[in-house]
């Protein structure tokens, strides 16, 4: 792959009769070059994956860094643009928003592991695969909460990363890892920038909001979990947790235990 490409299968399958499709196919195609594309809404769902190189998508000035472990939803009606990095190829699948409901209303990074891959490539290879199917619907927004992690690969950052996994409440700062592991803290953070597109800062919050999450789910108090994963205080946590998962602890923790009554 020589050039940045992007691969809709809605849009190569898609009835030439069907006007929903030919929405798609020009909200897609319009203004995409090998450098990204501007601007623009769609009237579908859509699930982006990179199983080469990296893109950077924005939505309501946020950026989101896709690659091959990261996958992203955007849904329905919010505006966005994307920079493609050389060599990059995008996946996308898109759903009609009327007749699948989405449970995020943001744009919202998930995780791609080894399932949703294969399933994502095969489709990609595929010159029958159905558009719209309501199986891969049914994987792709499947109710993984975990937030996407990516891990370092350098040395320092990887012991950092270890050890935030394994206690994810630890209080020290970049430059404090850094003095204890002889290095700069310029180091370290670019470490973690690059090799897992996520500051430090970040990385350590989506650490500590996932293991937040079995906590909540073992029936602890909203307080006590944000005391033991690394918060200073029960508002940052709420206020982390509903920025990352578009909704609070407590709206989790109720959804979870309907789920299982039902």
């Amino acid at each position: 792959m020589t050039q940045s490409a992007v691969r809709t299968k809605q849009t190569e399958h898609a009835d030439p009769e069907e006007p929903g499709h030919r929405r798609a196919e020009r909200a897609d195609d319009a203004g995409v070059t090998t450098e990204g594309h501007p601007t623009h809404v769609h009237d579908f769902h859509q699930f982006l994956y990179v199983p080469l190189g990296r893109i950077v998508v924005t939505a309501r000035e946020t950026d989101h860094v896709l690659s091959p472990a990261v996958g992203l939803w955007l849904p329905a009606g919010v505006p966005h643009s994307a920079r493609f990095e050389p060599d990059s190829l995008v996946v996308s699948e898109t759903f009609d928003a009327e007749r699948y409901p989405l449970p995020y209303t943001r744009a919202t990074v998930v995780h791609v592991g080894e399932v949703r891959r294969r399933l994502l490539l095969t489709r990609m290879r595929s010159s029958g695969a159905v558009p719209e199917d309501a199986a891969v619907f049914t994987e792709l927004a499947g109710d993984e909460q975990r937030l996407p992690l990516p891990r370092p690969a350098s040395t320092a950052a990887r012991a950092v990363a270890v050890a935030l996994l394994r206690d994810p409440g630890d209080p020290r700062t970049a430059t404090e890892w850094a003095e204890a592991l002889y290095t700069s803290s310029t180091s370290l953070r670019r470490a973690f920038r690059v090799e897992t597109g996520l500051s430090f800062s970040e990385w350590r919050t989506r650490a500590r909001l996932n293991h937040s999450l079995a906590l909540l789910a073992e029936g602890h108090q909203v307080g006590a979990v944000a005391a033991r994963v690394g918060f200073v205080s029960a508002n940052g946590f709420i206020l982390a947790f509903r920025r990352h998962f578009d909704r609070t602890p407590g709206a989790y923790v109720r959804e979870r235990t309907e789920r299982a009554v039902g």
